[in-house]
């Protein structure tokens, strides 16, 4: 089943036990799918759709993290509820052993030999870890290792 497939299931799910939170968060995901495939004439594949369930899930932390610094938490709360909702969609996270050693591995691969080659290890390392790990922190423990 692909990954719009499942997401189409779980928005019928929703309809049939009521949930209208959830299934207003799994709406505006389709509707964000369907927004982007009219705009490249194409349909989507299940990488492009993990990419919209990336930048969705950043979105909501952001807005969540400035509810919160501004002294509204009910409306952070929202936020987090919709970011539970969405966080079923990307694969299992990566552990730190698996990071560390997919890291090493494209570091290998490139011959990065210090900081001024982030770009190719990331190049090399964001088709294996999208979705399973969390773009920045991988920056940080890239930059972190052609530092060493």
């Amino acid at each position: 089943m692909s990954l719009r497939e499942q997401i189409q299931d779980d928005m019928k799910a929703a309809m049939r036990a009521r949930e209208s939170e959830r299934l207003g968060t799994i709406r505006m995901l389709l509707a964000a799918i369907k927004q982007r495939e009219v705009d490249e004439r194409r349909d989507l594949s299940d990488a492009d759709i993990l990419a919209i369930v990336e930048k969705s899930i950043k979105q909501r932390k952001e807005s969540a993290r400035q509810f919160r610094d501004g002294g509204r938490p009910e409306l952070a709360e929202k936020e987090e509820v919709e970011i539970a909702f969405l966080q079923p969609y990307l694969p299992a996270a990566l552990d730190a052993a698996e990071i560390d050693r997919l890291i090493a591995a494209a570091v290998a691969e490139t011959g990065a030999q210090g900081p001024r080659d982030l770009g190719k290890v990331l190049g090399v390392l964001r088709p294996q870890v999208q979705g399973r790990v969390d773009m920045a922190m991988l920056s940080e423990k890239v930059k972190a290792h052609l530092s060493a």
